[in-house]
């Protein structure tokens, strides 16, 4: 947005003086000033709304044309010359907009910002004809296009109706100042009384207009809102002032973000040494379940269960990356579940939904297992006759739904509601993470990683009763291209 032209009160005060002289010793000078003043700005306002009349065709019509021309290749995208046009409109709404204030402005503003979105669809059609994309493709976006260049013609249509009414309020002051000098003079001196009194009140308004802006904001600023900025007041000697606030303002701003980063950092790395605390107890198990099974003879039984430990660390090492394909989530589940039926083959049951498509779509490792083994230790074990477990994986859209359920014990309802309590923590703590009662880095932890790694206010939705109990969360569907590298990728698939 263009700066208000700024307002001295020095200024102010010297223009009155010297304007109440000239009514009074050259009131016909006075008025022929007067007139050619408000000629000026009537024949500002005519040029300003030529230059906007000249760039709706570009924007109605020619942008949309050239580009349904590129896509039927009869030309191309360099030859269209999109890129010029959309600079000179560009150019024109920008030099229009430092002259105009007011309702035009406003729509001179929606007009630019809608143009930024023109650009883009253009654009979008120089690379999707780089890329090949169907033709049917390309065409909806030349309509789109054309929709929002008829928009954008909108509002320099607006922008030339607002125009033309100031024009005409400019016409009508411009004959009452030439019929009020042309036919009394003598009212002049009433006139200029009066002139003093707006101008005072005027210097008055702007004056107190400026300080209570810059005392609303640093008010807003104090009581913590360091997105809020001092507008340009109007009043030249509190400009500075003002500039000085912001910049305080900006620097404090800057320090407190930094200071979060740098927690969110910390905390990340003390989840990723959680991480990487795998319980030994279940590899020794497991190692004695390869053993006792090879002692028995049981060579396919020694590979299956060999295979899956081997997956099942491969997986959770990753080569340190946080993120891996859905897929291999799964997997990484999976084989802990198999080597676990192998222990509890009497009690334990399961099931894993692996949907298909899921290589390409990545998520943040690790987060299924520790809910499938606290199902496990304090679910299934819990509970007589054992129980079973299903993990299922459903698209929502843009999200995708992770659940995983057991027929265990289940929870009692105090028990329910202060793992609730820690969950919904608006700050939860780091070391509630490694609080006894929760199996390897346990449903807290896992809670902790969505909420920072996805930017969640939500991790973890937990549901319990005496036929088990089911926690799921809903994480966005993300691409390899979308991740974060900072934060490590696995290309396994």
């Amino acid at each position: 947005m263009a700066r208000q032209r700024m307002t001295s009160i020095v200024r102010q005060v010297r223009i009155s003086v010297t304007t109440i002289a000239l009514l009074l010793i050259l009131p016909v000078i006075g008025g022929l000033v007067t007139t050619i003043i408000y000629s000026e700005q009537y024949q500002a306002m005519i040029r300003r709304m030529d230059r906007a009349a000249e760039q709706k065709p570009v924007v109605e019509t020619t942008l949309a044309e050239n580009m349904f021309a590129v896509a039927a290749g009869r030309s191309s995208f360099a030859d269209s010359g999109a890129e010029k046009l959309i600079a000179r409109v560009d150019g024109t709404l920008d030099e229009l907009l430092a002259e105009t204030s007011g309702n035009g402005h406003l729509q001179l503003t929606v007009a630019r910002r809608t143009m930024e979105t023109l650009e883009q669809y253009i654009l979008k059609v120089r690379d999707g004809m780089a890329e090949g994309i169907p033709i049917d493709e390309i065409i909806e976006i030349v309509d789109e296009i054309r929709k929002i260049g008829a928009q954008v013609a909108d509002m320099v249509d607006a922008f030339i109706g607002q125009e033309i009414l100031n024009a005409r309020a400019t016409s009508t002051r411009l004959n009452r100042v030439v019929l009020i000098t042309a036919g009394a003079e003598f009212l002049l001196l009433i006139l200029a009384l009066f002139y003093t009194r707006f101008a005072m009140n005027r210097l008055t308004d702007n004056i107190r207009t400026a300080l209570s802006s810059l005392e609303a904001t640093v008010r807003r600023i104090a009581e913590g809102d360091l997105r809020d900025r001092v507008s340009d007041l109007g009043v030249e000697e509190l400009q500075e002032l003002a500039e000085h606030i912001n910049q305080m303002a900006e620097r404090l701003e800057t320090l407190i973000a930094e200071t979060r980063r740098n927690q969110e950092h910390l905390a990340k790395a003390e989840l990723r040494t959680l991480q990487a605390q795998i319980n030994p107890h279940f590899l020794y198990n497991t190692l004695d379940a390869i053993v006792w099974q090879a002692e028995s003879g049981k060579g396919d039984e020694v590979v299956r269960l060999t295979r899956n430990l081997s997956d099942f660390f491969r997986i959770s090492l990753s080569s340190g990356a946080d993120w891996i394909p859905v897929s291999q989530e799964l997997k990484h589940v999976s084989a802990y579940l198999s080597i676990q039926q192998t222990r509890y083959r009497d009690i334990l049951t399961y099931e894993v939904d692996s949907p298909e498509g899921m290589e390409n779509v990545y998520m943040l490792k690790l987060l299924l297992q520790p809910l499938v083994e606290n199902a496990l230790y304090h679910g299934i074990k819990e509970k007589r006759g054992g129980g079973r477990i299903t993990v299922r994986m459903q698209a929502e859209g843009a999200l995708m739904r992770f659940t995983v359920a057991d027929t265990g014990k289940g929870m009692a309802p105090e028990q329910l509601k202060e793992i609730r309590r820690a969950l919904d923590a608006e700050k939860p703590s780091l070391q509630a993470a490694l609080e006894p009662g929760y199996s390897g880095f346990g449903l807290r932890n896992v809670d902790m990683r969505i909420r920072l790694y996805y930017e969640k206010k939500k991790g973890l939705t937990l549901k319990s009763g005496p036929e088990g109990t089911e926690v799921s969360f809903v994480i966005p569907i993300r691409a390899r291209e979308e991740i974060d590298h900072d934060e490590g990728l696995s290309g396994r698939r």
